[in-house]
């Protein structure tokens, strides 16, 4: 995979920051923005997966209740964390 340069602009407490983690890791600052970049667009790119994976569901009539997702959510910052909700409500289903 080839590389080209890509010019942009950043604010100056921006730049320091970047320039100062990059002191501190013993690497240019353009290899951090470029791992930056990277991982925000994988990141990015799994959030829209995980959107049509949702529309797929939800078209086919599976959702997951306010309660169950309610109940996950409360337990993010607690020591009783609990798995993310599968689909509890689907057509058909008691």
């Amino acid at each position: 995979m080839g590389t080209s340069p890509y010019l942009i602009r950043l604010d100056d407490t921006l730049r320091q920051s970047l320039e100062r983690e990059a002191e501190i890791e013993g690497r240019p600052p353009t290899q951090l923005a470029v791992r930056a970049i990277r991982a925000m667009l994988e990141s990015k790119a799994a959030k829209r997966a995980a959107i049509e994976v949702a529309f797929e569901r939800a078209d086919q009539g599976e959702f997951i209740s306010a309660e169950a997702m309610n109940d996950w959510i409360d337990s993010w910052d607690t020591e009783e964390k609990v798995s993310a909700p599968k689909a509890d409500i689907a057509p058909n289903r008691a």
